[in-house]
């Protein structure tokens, strides 16, 4: 009975993965399309052209972003929408589904060392 119950978990679970990677594969896309139409002018590549050591990469943003170590999205997702110093905010220029979609792609990108996957 167990063997049953483990073997029907894992394929719900596959399903599931399977269903997510799919949905944040596009969330990633869009995330991708937003950054280079509102962000790479000054992050291009992860970097800053304004302030040289505050740029994308997990370093900086663990030094410079409140919180980034216990909860990055979160952390991603308040800079985008306050903004500060440079950086203006973003949240009246952008959508709440827009800010979350570039805040994967940042996050994904941010845990790819902002290396082409």
């Amino acid at each position: 009975m167990r063997r049953v119950l483990f073997i029907v978990f894992l394929a719900i679970a596959s399903f599931q993965f399977t269903f997510i990677d799919s949905a944040l594969a596009a969330e990633i896309s869009n995330g991708a399309k937003i950054f280079n139409a509102n962000c790479a002018s000054c992050h291009i590549g992860g970097g800053n052209i304004l302030i040289a050591e505050k740029t994308l990469k997990k370093q900086a943003l663990s030094k410079y972003l409140k919180d980034y170590d216990t909860d990055s999205m979160q952390a991603i997702i308040y800079q985008v929408q306050n903004g500060k110093n440079a950086m203006p905010p973003f949240k009246s220029k952008l959508s709440e589904q827009e800010i979350l979609e570039v805040a994967a792609y940042v996050f994904q990108k941010v845990e790819q060392g902002w290396q082409d996957s």
